[in-house]
């Protein structure tokens, strides 16, 4: 049976093509399905693909089923277009910027020109390439059952795609999530771009106009702004990332200043009006009416988890409107049905689908007991700089009673972060106060997102302030920073009484 679902990419170039035939090639044929599988997945984004992988390899009988891509959002609208698109524009903000290393030339920003259609042409190839990894033939040659179509819950232990029934004796829901569409008078879905359609662009828009101060938003306002265009960034709250700590959102805002973006905070989008190609986007702010002549939107006002369509009621999933009621064990209302990452988690990251895809091939199929809320999970916004956090913040100790302390080591105090002129951010490390036990940090740098990674580490295994500051570090890196904030906790154990004490030793042996 064909999957009877072509898709066309944007624009259809050598690229495109060359992804499409890798992740749902036009020709596919469903397979016939096996009597019973050990499980069927519904959704090949992250989650689905790492389940499939993990239970094939262990020997399970694996169904696949996928409605449109391979790779899901990371790979074809997300992770991966998304910090392409990100480096080329810090290349920009380089050459921009190389006079204060002593390079000169014509590179003022009324000199420099970016080639957008070359730019995005890369977005695809590189998107192209990496989608080997999540290809139709690499599961295929797992053993896997790949299913293109809408996947349809018969009962409590059966799926449809089209006229194949699929048998189960445990099943994954890992749809995914969806942009969250804008309810704005006069603005529908022509109107505006999402991270689902942005990188099909070719031309650089003029005036761009951003919705939505997270780090979606935030991220590619910043490229925009970058590579030429005029942006404005639009946000309801006094600071972008409102998630995350005032200061590390203060110094974002500082750094959209420094690039020139158009920074409209504690603002609401209320109308949009279109002429031509031209939009005109009515702004309130705090009862202050305003006009923005923009030449293309994007919207990144939060996720909506992919629950339609599926028919749970047979299945007898419970599911809200923030996505698939699980317990800790990542199992849903049907004790034989599980589910795995955006659509049953507020944290919307590839890396964590992948670590609850793998919670969930061991509780599904091998009776194992591993517990999603066991995971310390860090995260980054790709702006420049860098916001990377792990565990818990300062204002959420504070409110259930934990007693913390911070340790803050400014990037300017980093010999390496001053030599590569990146001396705008700070490692802050929280411990619970008396201790070294580290609760939780955030980093704000060029590479924060490379660095948090230290400190995920010593949260996994254990580790306190006093092991980090025992790492020999190789100098001069921004990973310095950590080392320092380590090495200020173990200056505060020098107390008055020891430092008499060593002061005493130490003329008694001279």
């Amino acid at each position: 049976m064909n999957s009877n679902s072509k898709i066309l990419m944007m624009p259809n170039d050598y690229y495109n093509r060359k992804l499409l035939k890798l992740v749902h090639p036009d020709n596919w044929i469903n397979p016939v399905p096996a009597k019973c599988y050990n499980i069927v997945v519904i959704g090949a984004g992250t989650a689905g693909l790492v389940t499939a992988a993990a239970a094939a390899s262990l020997g399970a009988k694996v169904a696949l089923v996928e409605k449109k891509l391979m790779g899901g959002d990371c790979l074809n609208v997300g992770c991966i277009p998304s910090k392409t698109l990100a480096r080329a524009a810090r290349v920009c903000s380089d050459i921009r910027t190389a006079a204060n290393y002593g390079v000169r030339g014509n590179m003022k920003l009324e000199n420099f020109e970016v080639d957008f259609e070359y730019v995005m042409e890369r977005v695809r190839n590189i998107r192209s390439q990496i989608a080997t990894h999540d290809s139709v033939e690499r599961f295929s040659e797992l053993g896997i059952d790949i299913f293109f179509g809408n996947a349809t819950f018969l009962d409590k232990e059966t799926v449809t795609i089209g006229t194949s029934v699929l048998r189960f004796k445990k099943a994954v829901i890992a749809t995914g999530s969806h942009p969250r569409r804008p309810t704005i008078p006069g603005m529908d879905e022509k109107h505006y771009l999402t991270n689902e359609t942005v990188f099909n662009l070719t031309k650089l828009p003029a005036r761009l106009m951003v919705i939505g101060g997270g780090p979606l938003g935030c991220e590619l306002a910043q490229a925009f702004q970058r590579f030429g265009s005029k942006v404005t960034i639009v946000q309801k709250t006094p600071l972008f990332l409102p998630r995350e700590e005032r200061d590390a959102a203060q110094l974002l805002s500082d750094s959209f200043a420094k690039d020139e973006i158009q920074i409209r905070l504690n603002s609401v989008v209320t109308g949009l009006k279109t002429f031509g190609e031209e939009k005109i986007i009515q702004i309130n702010n705090q009862n202050e009416i305003n006009n923005i002549h923009v030449d293309a939107i994007i919207t990144g006002i939060g996720r909506v988890p992919n629950t339609q369509g599926l028919n749970l009621e047979a299945a007898d999933v419970k599911y809200e409107e923030k996505g698939i009621i699980v317990n800790d064990f990542l199992q849903t209302s049907n004790p034989n049905i599980y589910a795995a990452g955006d659509v049953c988690s507020e944290y919307r990251y590839t890396h964590v689908a992948d670590a609850s895809a793998r919670i969930v091939v061991q509780n599904a199929l091998f009776l194992g007991r591993k517990k999603f809320s066991d995971l310390i999970i860090p995260w980054c916004t790709y702006t420049d700089p860098e916001i990377a956090h792990i565990g818990i913040y300062v204002r959420d100790a504070r409110a259930v009673g934990i007693p913390i302390k911070s340790y803050t080591v400014p990037m300017h105090q980093v010999d390496r972060a001053l030599a590569d002129g990146e001396e705008q951010g700070f490692v802050k490390i929280h411990v619970r106060e008396g201790t070294d036990k580290i609760l939780g940090a955030t980093i704000v740098a060029r590479h924060a997102g490379e660095m948090i990674n230290e400190v995920s580490l010593a949260m996994v295994a254990g580790l306190g302030l006093r092991d980090i500051e025992k790492v020999i570090h190789s100098y001069p890196t921004q990973a310095e920073g950590i080392k320092k904030a380590a090495d200020a906790y173990n200056r505060t154990k020098l107390t008055p009484f020891l430092g008499r004490l060593s002061r005493y030793w130490l003329n008694l042996t001279r």
